[in-house]
């Protein structure tokens, strides 16, 4: 068993008997997750000038937040969904938990398949939380003492909404409430919805959203029934004056783009075709209108539950809301528009990919009396740091966990906006994620490491390198690998220790190679 730096004892033996009354002055925190959202999906821009894209986009709510709190320009996550999730309720970077692709089906691994390279035999069943003893649930997963537990067992009341994809289906960590969320709303084991439609009973296919029974044969979206029901079970805890955590994790904007009626007129032109786009230099398609509007959907509810809180001014005036994706936005056939560019522009590549356009993050950060309002920070974050960040931001400095925490809390960030701080982050992508691109705009079994303004990219099936300065080259169009051989060399050796540190697991070749 390892512990965190802080660790040591658990934290039922650590509170006092009269912890729910200590607990009642804790921040409540709101953690708003979008998924698949590119980090510049959004009129609120992350990067050093607006951009075409940013005007694409209608998220007043966004606007509001980061008019309020911080913006974070540097905010990193893996480049699938569910290692991203499984790093946020662990600590873990994803080559040590080592569920590096997407999860579903029980023992199912759900990469491409490849003539040439096998990836390893990774967790496909996700994590699961410690406290489960049976052979079935701890097959070919990580066993981790979860964030929402430690929240839980320090008096908050946990609530999961939405997209949950930590664990396979019949497994413990298929229900959210396994890993101490007191609440589930239509969270399992489904990366994507099979519907948005609630006309559609949301779905019919194996992806179909439970839990919104009620809903079904009316005009309700599922973005707007997720946020009905996260503000229904907010006002328990806030009846009872208990401190919460709500996990707000949306669906949206994941595919399929299906159309959100209340938004699409706002991207539609009077003769019927969708808004010129001056990116584009051409109408938005259908795809593209749909998404927008999904996109537009995402931040009423953002907006819904901001007003939601402001109006309990008690409660507002202790309530933290973090707002973040899980990986890049879509970047293979999906919309049109320059290929691997559109929505992660001017970043290059997108989700599944190791570039920038598959890893940067939209990150926002409110804490009252905290945070400096329409301020921005330039630190790096990586989505490991949000296990010890939330439990910073809660008060619980001494707990016990499973597993090796390797996130950074990014707390100290947000007291203090001079700090400064190097920030060392690792990804491990050692999988086949789409059959249409391969060793190149990122895609194909990947590790890689930022380091200073460096980023390389070291792809297993050629043995090669690309190194970008996404300082000065945030569209990663100029490759330094053989202009700077031994700078490209160390890294690679710093890459290679801290995969080995974290005992990743690397893709193989069906035939050796000699």
């Amino acid at each position: 068993m390892t512990t965190s730096p802080l660790a040591l004892l658990p934290t039922a033996l650590l509170l006092p008997t009269n912890a729910l009354a200590q607990t009642q002055n804790r921040p409540n925190i709101v953690l708003f997750l979008v998924d698949d959202m590119g980090w510049q999906e959004t009129s609120v821009p992350f990067y050093k000038e607006k951009t075409l894209l940013n005007s694409r986009y209608r998220t007043p709510n966004m606007e509001q937040l980061a008019s309020r709190g911080v913006k974070f320009t540097q905010a990193y996550a893996s480049a699938i969904s569910s290692p991203s999730r499984c790093s946020l309720l662990s600590g873990m970077n994803a080559a040590r938990h080592k569920v590096t692709n997407w999860t579903f089906d029980y023992n199912v691994e759900t990469d491409m398949n490849d003539p040439e390279m096998m990836p390893p035999t990774w967790n496909c069943n996700g994590i699961q939380p410690d406290t489960v003893t049976s052979a079935h649930n701890r097959h070919r997963t990580t066993l981790i003492t979860p964030l929402p537990q430690l929240l839980k067992d320090a008096g908050y009341y946990t609530i999961h909404c939405g997209k949950a994809h930590f664990g396979a289906r019949t497994t413990a960590g298929e229900d959210p409430r396994s890993f101490g969320f007191m609440v589930n709303i239509a969270g399992g084991a489904n990366g994507g919805p099979a519907s948005y439609l609630a006309r559609k009973e949301f779905g019919s296919n194996r992806f179909h959203v439970y839990g919104l029974e009620q809903y079904y044969n009316t005009d309700t979206f599922l973005t707007e029934a997720l946020t009905i029901e996260a503000i229904k079970a907010l006002n328990k805890p806030i009846t009872e004056g208990k401190p919460f955590f709500l996990y707000m994790s949306h669906y949206a904007i994941h595919v399929p783009y299906e159309a959100d009626e209340r938004f699409t007129p706002n991207y539609r032109q009077a003769n019927g075709q969708g808004m010129f786009d001056p990116m584009l230099q051409q109408p938005l398609n259908e795809n593209e209108i749909n998404h927008a509007a999904l996109i537009e959907g995402m931040d009423k509810s953002l907006g819904d539950l901001l007003r939601f809180i402001d109006s309990k001014p008690e409660v507002a005036r202790n309530t933290i809301v973090i707002f973040m994706s899980d990986n890049g936005g879509q970047a293979i056939d999906v919309r049109q528009g320059r290929h691997n560019y559109d929505q992660n522009y001017p970043a290059r590549g997108g989700k599944g990919s190791a570039l920038e356009g598959g890893i940067h993050e939209p990150m926002l950060v409110y804490w009252p009396g905290v945070t400096h309002g329409g301020t921005e920070n330039h630190n790096r974050v990586m989505i490991e740091d949000f296990f010890p960040s939330l439990l910073d931001m809660a008060q619980v400095s001494q707990y016990r966990t499973s597993q090796v925490v390797d996130g950074r809390s990014f707390v100290p960030l947000l007291r203090n906006p001079k700090l400064h701080r190097k920030r060392q982050i690792v990804w491990h992508y050692p999988h086949f994620w789409t059959t249409n691109i391969s060793e190149r705009d990122g895609y194909g079994p990947s590790s890689a490491l930022m380091h200073g303004p460096y980023h390389l990219i070291y792809y297993w099936r050629t043995n090669t390198c690309e190194l970008y300065n996404v300082t000065n080259d945030i569209g990663e169009s100029n490759n330094l690998a053989h202009k700077m051989p031994k700078l490209t060399s160390k890294l690679k050796k710093m890459l290679f220790k801290k995969l080995d540190e974290y005992g990743a697991q690397k893709p193989t070749w069906k035939t050796p190679k000699h």
